[in-house]
């Protein structure tokens, strides 16, 4: 065993994705967002191998909010992976990972069914047929926003990042059709709105800059209540309020960017046959790159 996974630290306080994915490995661990920073983290969307070729379709015809940055480096591997990042190999992407237990919280579906949540692994659900993509997260240029002092409001707040479904259509591609976005909100001030895309938009690998922003958007993205979103935590002000109270205001203002669930999204809309595997929204795969790798 790894002396780094004997150490007894706080999520918080784990310093490289490696520490996170040996934690993980081994005990329960909080979502991620914050964690590791400026490592790179993975949405994750494991398959039966005879829908890989339809899935890497779909991300190359929606590389917004499923921008493709690794797979397993053959069907049933759990422990290396192939890199779709220029410049980076596999091992550089991710080493030392079982890919099975190194997100903290998984989600399993079956014939596009939704049947088990928060497992801390998939050991039980994985084959040899089965092929894992890891897909970019926003969580990957947070740690630019609060360097650049605009920290999400979530993370200042310790929770975890809300999550939209839009009517927003996706490119189909093969079994992968009838699907639509799903968006990541942060709430911010109207005029750090420039400053923030113009971070942003740097990290193509990890949805890039957002899609839309203002309250507007919210009625133009389908989006029914922005204090309910499907996914993460409801999204409240820094006093604690509802963020949905301050409606109209420019004091804060949603900004939405893709995001890595709308995979999950996409199975359950594709009536796939055997058993799919994802992380869980808020709990990513903590990669070994780092946000200086992938910025353009």
């Amino acid at each position: 065993m790894s002396v780094t996974s004997t150490i007894t630290l706080a999520p918080q306080a784990l310093k490289t994705g490696r520490d996170v994915r040996l934690y993980a490995r081994s005990r329960p661990c909080p979502n991620t967002s914050g964690l590791a920073p400026t490592y790179l983290q993975a949405n994750l969307i494991v398959l039966p191998s005879k829908y890989a070729s339809d899935f890497r379709l779909l991300c190359a015809r929606n590389p917004v909010p499923c921008p493709l940055i690794g797979e397993s480096s053959r069907p049933g591997a759990w422990d290396s992976v192939l890199s779709h990042l220029p410049g980076l190999d596999g091992q550089t992407l991710l080493g030392d990972v079982d890919i099975r237990h190194d997100a903290p919280m998984y989600n399993v579906y079956k014939d596009s069914k939704l049947v088990k949540t928060g497992c801390s692994n998939i050991m039980d659900d994985w084959t040899d047929d089965h092929v894992a993509f890891l897909i970019g997260c926003s969580f990957s240029f947070e740690s630019s926003l609060a360097a650049a002092g605009l920290p999400p409001l979530h993370t200042t707040l310790g929770r975890n990042v809300p999550m939209y479904r839009t009517t927003i259509p996706l490119c189909p591609a093969g079994v992968f059709t009838g699907s639509t976005f799903v968006v990541s909100m942060r709430p911010y001030r109207a005029r750090d709105v420039p400053g923030v895309r113009n971070i942003t938009r740097a990290f193509s690998a990890t949805h890039g800059e957002p899609i839309a922003w203002g309250w507007e958007a919210v009625e133009a993205l389908g989006i029914k209540d922005i204090d309910r979103p499907q996914w993460g935590d409801a999204p409240i002000t820094q006093a604690g309020a509802p963020f949905g109270k301050l409606l109209g205001c420019d004091e804060l203002v949603p900004v939405f960017w893709g995001c890595g669930v709308t995979p999950q999204e996409a199975v359950m809309r594709a009536d796939l046959k055997g058993n799919v595997m994802a992380h869980s929204p808020g709990h990513m795969l903590l990669l070994d790159c780092r946000d200086s790798d992938i910025v353009c």
